[in-house]
């Protein structure tokens, strides 16, 4: 099976709700899908979202990025060699994490129809379902609470609740959900870097003075601080966990040695696709530290792959926060993972087991 060629479409699909964070509002998912062609007719699909306040990634780079970078590296290469074509990827140019996404998660699903398997079976096999939590935007506290208990009465067990936009507030906010589905769900809080170490540490140590449990904390300071993350670490009970601190296997080795984040947040839109989510859920493991797998705002084709390294790689990965396809209005996809609100299946299909993407639209050369 040789690649004979990769092309492109938009997809767009709008969310139920807006996604507010302390970063940005979206409301619509927009992002770029791969299509990667064989000589035997087989058809491998990735996706990438365009993130610029996080990987830096636009709709524009990640086409033009596998366009005149990473494609021409792979036209007429085998899919069977896949550690060296996955090198050839990662070596095709620097950063640009999301784009070399999106075509490693081609390739794999390619190498799972190869081998007639799913993807999960050939990364090591697993318990085929997961279950998800759900993220609930920073908004007003009444709206926030209201949507906590419509997450829950859908079956959610666990809320990623959106701060670090004004620190009292937060405070406010996570009281009023807190109180609200207390003993129904577990709280995971996510300041996308809007803290400073010290207003982290007062926030945290105020909702653990008030009898609050929270799950995990994501992300509390700048993704460069460092010092910041090791400082709240050491101060608060809660765990802390370190996601845009972490792109690469080399930050995460760095974050582990500082003992900077008690949990590590796996994203392919970070690592670059699965070859170095792998990596990182490994050396985690070898030093006892728990991941998370998560997303951008993605739809079911990129986020089906995050679902088969969750599945292969449970033992380490003990977090799921694969919601975009829960936030989305409707699925585009036809076959692939089935998401059921709180509940991901993987089926037997080979690969991703994508049979068809509805609404593509075309990128323009």
């Amino acid at each position: 099976m040789k690649i004979t060629d990769i092309q492109f479409g938009m997809l767009r699909v709008p969310l139920k709700t807006p996604f507010k964070t302390a970063l940005r509002t979206v409301s619509q998912v927009e992002d770029i899908v791969v299509m990667m062609h064989t000589d035997t007719g087989h058809v491998g699909y990735g996706e990438a979202p365009a993130t610029a306040v996080i990987t830096g990634d636009t709709h524009g780079s990640i086409v033009d990025a596998i366009r005149h970078y990473i494609s021409p590296r792979l036209i007429g290469q085998e899919v069977a060699d896949l550690n060296r074509l996955t090198g050839l990827i990662q070596g095709s140019m620097e950063k640009n994490s999301s784009a070399k996404a999106a075509v490693e998660i081609a390739l794999y699903d390619l190498w799972g129809q190869l081998y007639n398997a799913p993807l999960y079976q050939l990364l090591g096999g697993g318990d085929p379902v997961i279950t998800t939590d759900i993220t609930i935007s920073v908004d007003y506290i009444d709206k926030m609470v209201a949507d906590s208990i419509n997450a829950v009465e859908r079956g959610f067990e666990s809320l990623k609740i959106k701060v670090g936009k004004d620190i009292g507030v937060d405070i406010e906010r996570v009281k009023a959900i807190y109180a609200a589905v207390e003993g129904r769900a577990l709280l995971r809080l996510d300041a996308n870097q809007g803290w400073t170490a010290k207003q982290a540490v007062y926030a945290l140590q105020t909702l653990e003075d008030a009898g609050i449990k929270l799950e995990l904390v994501e992300q509390p300071v700048k993704a460069r601080d460092l010092a910041g993350m090791r400082y709240v670490t050491e101060r608060v009970h809660t765990p802390v966990m370190a996601d845009e601190s972490v792109f690469g296997p080399m930050e995460v080795i760095e974050l582990i040695r500082l003992r900077a984040a008690d949990i590590i947040n796996i994203k392919l839109m970070k690592t670059g696709g699965i070859s170095n989510a792998v990596k990182i859920a490994d050396i985690a493991a070898m030093h006892g530290v728990e991941c998370m797998i998560g997303c951008m705002l993605e739809t079911s084709i990129s986020v089906a792959a995050a679902v088969h390294v969750a599945v292969a790689k449970a033992d380490v990965i003990t977090k799921v926060d694969l919601d975009g396809p829960s936030l989305s209005q409707f699925n585009p996809v036809d076959g692939g993972v089935l998401f059921n609100e709180s509940e991901i299946s993987v089926t037997d299909a080979p690969g991703l087991g994508i049979r068809e993407i509805r609404g593509l639209e075309p990128v323009s050369e």
